[in-house]
């Protein structure tokens, strides 16, 4: 199925590192319709300066290659002391077919390092939900079942929610509004598979309460 700070009257917040693939990166539209560049202007706007999100993403990564990704980062520069860290991966497992199993092990080391970059508090640590891409027209042209993508997504968002909440991290379920909205042709970019700018936007505003609660620790 990756940029530094703004100046201003508002004090920074350290900064805002956004873990994941297409989805975080925003595959498809312009860098300031990526969710995360839009949450952090929606925190701005409420007087919560974390500057431009450093992005480490890139289409396509599973777990695993987001893990890798991480070593290559932090062998370039420290990652950690972020105020707010994000993670969204692990539908590019699934559409591969990988293991729930691995995905498990995998996406608890990689929460664990997403709290290390928070400064050790996994209450700066955002886990947003994989969004399910079988309502999406790619799922019919790729000859994919959209029930079973629905119900193998269920499985790793459970996955993800169980370890967000005993890890201490906050959960976004952004899955209902992208099953409720996700096929329309305005909340698709031009593949016909990743989501536009005004979906980023719904998923910014539903992250936008945990962000804000997350900065106040």
């Amino acid at each position: 199925m990756a940029a530094g700070g703004v100046s201003g009257s508002m004090p920074a917040a350290r900064g805002f590192l956004a873990l994941g693939d297409s989805y975080t990166i925003g595959e498809g539209v312009a860098p300031d319709g990526r969710w995360p560049v839009q949450l952090a202007v929606a925190l701005r706007a409420e007087g919560l300066d974390v500057g431009q999100p450093r992005i480490v993403a890139t289409t396509g990564w599973t777990t695993a290659e987001l893990a890798a990704g991480l070593d290559h980062a932090e062998a370039e520069g420290p990652l950690g002391d972020q105020a707010l860290v994000s993670l969204l991966a692990g539908v590019n497992n699934q559409y591969r077919g990988l293991p729930l199993e691995a995905f498990e092990r995998e996406f608890a080391a990689l929460l664990e390092r997403a709290a290390g970059y928070a400064g050790g508090d996994p209450g700066r640590v955002l886990v947003l939900a994989i969004p399910d891409w079988g309502v999406t027209p790619f799922a019919p042209a790729e000859g994919r079942d959209p029930a079973q993508v629905a119900a193998q997504i269920d499985a790793f968002n459970a996955v993800c929610q169980a370890q967000a909440l005993r890890a201490g991290a906050h959960w976004v379920d952004i899955a209902p509004v992208g099953r409720a909205r996700g096929g329309e042709a305005a909340m698709l970019a031009a593949d016909g598979l990743h989501p536009s700018a005004a979906m980023y936007a719904l998923w910014a505003a539903l992250a936008l309460p945990a962000a804000r609660e997350a900065l106040a620790r």
